[in-house]
């Protein structure tokens, strides 16, 4: 089996940014190697949301969002109002849509993952309340997002830590399936994203 390439995203370095809009800030947590902000396969980041507002467009992109801090947003997509979106709930929509938010309870702490959909497929689930996990997975990316506690990750049995809140581990996989075991003191607080790449 080929070695994985492994990245560990410190939250204290993470880039903050204007909105595309202009309404608010996000910090970039993660791109597709070689991306950049302006042009990107995927993107993971963590906006905070301090007022009702309208979302960026991100044309012919899919996003997922979530929330992590707060007691959670309404979303109109295209016209239509969707259910209350509370904490650690995905919502998956495209970036072609016109996306109006209402936050519920004050200000919230958001994270988004944007993709192309013609070049990837996505899963993203969220880990909560046990204090171990594995899975197996033959994505060419993994990224692990650590919203709680110091947190570490098992590649193939080799341990990788994520020690402060919001750390994000990437494995970039060399092909074939791997093994991930997630193991934390407290119950786990995590978000995995697995993306595989569509065939052309």
């Amino acid at each position: 089996m080929k070695q994985a390439e492994v990245h560990l995203y410190r939250a204290a370095d993470y880039p903050r940014m204007p909105w595309r809009n202009g309404g608010g800030t996000t910090q970039e947590v993660a791109c597709n190697p070689g991306g950049s902000t302006a042009a990107f396969d995927w993107r993971l980041s963590i906006a905070d949301v301090a007022q009702d507002g309208g979302f960026s467009a991100f044309t012919g992109y899919q996003r997922i969002i979530t929330v992590l801090e707060g007691q959670g947003i309404q979303l109109t997509v295209d016209g239509q109002e969707k259910a209350p979106l509370t904490p650690r709930r995905a919502y998956a929509f495209s970036g072609d849509a016109q996306v109006q938010c209402r936050l519920l309870g004050g200000p919230i702490r958001d994270f988004n993952l944007i993709y192309a959909p013609a070049r990837y497929h996505a899963r993203l689930q969220w880990v909560a309340g046990v204090d171990r996990w594995t899975f197996h997975s033959a994505a060419s990316s993994v990224l692990v997002l650590n919203a709680g506690g110091a947190l570490s990750v098992r590649v193939n049995g080799a341990p990788h830590a994520l020690p402060s809140r919001y750390d994000c581990l990437h494995v970039e996989s060399q092909g074939g399936l791997a093994e991930y075991g997630l193991e934390a003191a407290a119950p786990l607080d995590a978000c995995v994203i697995e993306l595989l790449p569509r065939n052309t």
